[in-house]
């Protein structure tokens, strides 16, 4: 493009971003600047992207440059770019490896930065003290291993991300092997191939270490499967839930070479430590008072001292803070993330990126959709109107009270109702918050409804009877949005949320992205309280949807 005025960037001397929807050159640009960007908000026809630190070091880490970055944000922009951009853009990204954590002795590690001045301005800080050893040279300074995700986590917060070269322990072995075209059905799709070999780097130190991003559907568990097969050891594989846990199971039975006995769950069921064992967040979260009064975590201490090779997060984004402890203390284990969405709703993204490493590989989710690998989705907003006694209640309630009481809007029902006759012969999921609100639903519907508090065994047999079409309507609660194989659903309707949770958005519309045998479009579909504070959240949570590149309807309830 030559015609400036036709060009849809602003670049804004804070580091913000202003995106032009209604321009030719969108969708490029949108692409161009998704590497190193953040997006903030997305109302209709300007989105708003964030340069960060933490944008600019994943960036450099996947290889840009910031020469690289500085022309795209040329190339787009309506008006010059202002040079402190280009300067600060430069600055931060060459922060990213100044400071290197390498190999010393076979019971040391050091610290090798730049030049002297930045080695004793950084060593200075009063939280390293007790961490680093003794000073080797001008440059050098050797640090015990055990400190290495401490030291990470320090430096990262004083604004130099260290280059982590100190390389991994091997593990035991495990011989695996993917079973591909031999029964099972599948070859790795490219992007998959392209991931795995992104976290694995031919095994050099600069490999091995990383966060995955790919949408829902799209085959993370097969990326990590694939990991293994290349890591060649014994595997710890942590994941959300117990459903997770067995769906994992099934799949490595399925697609690779691994017989039952090679596969141990760990979890609140079962306690088996086999060369790949599955485990979940909560198993290592439980702790237990010991006898001198302070908290010890028995499962933590007993996975901890396991000779893995490979270390795999399911759902890295859920990781939960207190697990960041054992993740600090496994740095010289190979460590693969696997999500749909970086974003955290604690803001921990910059620990992510110290502990399990920097986001290695990730494609966006409409180039996987216009490969055929997901379903095509249409997402619609229907608005829903309170009635007088649901509009009082409202207006004189607490803030978190309000936003319960415009989720639970019973105006939702008959939207519902509409939006379900529209789908005749499609699988539909309904998913919601409050446990209230879904009893009522799957009373409306004879529909059975899965929580947290359906028993396990009951759990499984729902989701069976939905997959082999018994069932061609779920009610589910919020432990529907991970790691839920239901691959013939094409509709979801989503009644309630987490506020504005865009990590949950993500997981929500993944639920329907698996491609469908006859090729239909999947339907996502959020209904909301009209002039409450949920629409507000829900902009929010659109946020991921505009960033992945969906429009979506906005409808009034008298137009479903």
């Amino acid at each position: 493009m030559t015609d400036s005025s036709r060009r849809s960037l602003i670049v804004q001397s804070d580091m913000s971003l202003l995106l032009e929807v209604d321009t030719p050159g969108y969708e490029e640009a949108r692409n161009d600047i998704a590497p190193f960007a953040e997006i903030v908000k997305c109302p209709e026809h300007v989105h708003t992207y964030k340069i960060t630190p933490l944008s600019l070091w994943n960036a450099a880490s996947a290889g840009f440059a910031a020469p690289e970055v500085v022309d795209r944000l040329r190339r787009h922009s309506r008006f010059e770019v202002p040079e402190r951009i280009a300067s600060a853009v430069s600055d931060l990204m060459a922060r990213y490896g100044r400071v290197r954590l390498l190999p010393l002795d076979e019971t040391r590690h050091q610290l090798v930065f730049d030049d002297e001045r930045l080695r004793r301005r950084l060593t200075a800080a009063e939280e390293l003290a007790g961490m680093l050893d003794e000073t080797l040279g001008p440059r050098e300074v050797s640090v015990k291993p055990l400190n290495r995700g401490l030291l990470k986590q320090a430096f990262i917060r004083a604004g130099y991300p260290v280059q982590d070269l100190a390389g991994y322990k091997t593990g035991e072995p495990l011989e695996i092997r993917l079973q591909e075209d031999e029964g099972a059905g599948f070859t790795l799709r490219p992007y998959q191939a392209a991931a795995r070999d992104a976290f694995y780097r031919g095994g050099t130190p600069t490999g091995g270490s990383g966060v995955v991003t790919l949408p829902c559907g799209s085959g993370k568990t097969i990326v990590g499967m694939a990991a293994m097969a290349l890591v060649r050891s014994h595997t710890l594989v942590l994941n959300t839930s117990l459903t997770a846990i067995r769906q994992w199971k099934r799949e490595l039975l399925d697609k690779t070479d691994l017989d039952e006995l090679a596969i141990g769950e760990y979890s609140g069921a079962a306690k088996e430590i086999r060369p790949v064992t599955l485990t979940d967040y909560q198993v290592l979260s439980r702790r237990r008072r010991g006898a001198d009064g302070g908290w010890d975590f028995p499962h933590f201490n007993e996975l901890n001292r396991r000779p893995w090779g490979l270390v795999i997060y399911d759902e890295v984004h859920l990781l939960p803070a207190n697990v960041f402890r054992f993740t600090a203390s496994l740095q010289a284990v190979r460590r693969l993330g696997l999500t749909a969405t970086l974003v955290r709703e604690d803001g921990r993204e910059a620990d992510v990126f110290s502990l399990i490493g920097p986001k290695c590989y990730d494609v966006p989710w409409k180039i996987v959709e216009a490969q055929g690998w997901i379903a095509q989705a249409a997402c619609f907003e229907v608005k829903a109107d309170a009635d007088e006694s649901t509009r009082v209640r409202y207006e004189s309630a607490g803030p978190r009270d309000r936003f319960r009481i415009a989720a639970e809007n019973p105006a939702k029902i008959p939207i519902v109702r509409r939006i379900v006759s529209r789908h005749p012969d499609e699988k539909i999921l309904i998913i919601g918050q409050y446990l209230d609100q879904m009893k009522t639903v799957a009373g409306e519907f004879r529909a059975p409804l899965v929580t947290g508090e359906t028993p396990q065994a009951k759990r499984d047999e729902t989701y069976r009877r939905f997959r082999d079409g018994d069932l061609g309507l779920l009610v589910v609660s919020s432990v529907a949005n991970f790691a839920l194989d239901l691959p013939d659903a094409s509709v979801a309707i989503q009644i309630s949320g987490k506020f504005g949770s865009r990590q949950e958005e993500a997981q929500r519309l993944g639920r329907i992205l698996r491609p469908k045998k006859d090729g239909r479009q999947a339907s996502f579909y959020t209904v909301v309280s009209r002039n409450t504070e949920e629409e507000d959240f829900a902009i929010r949570r659109q946020m991921f949807l505009a960033e992945e590149g969906y429009s979506y309807g906005i409808f009034r309830a008298s137009e479903i």
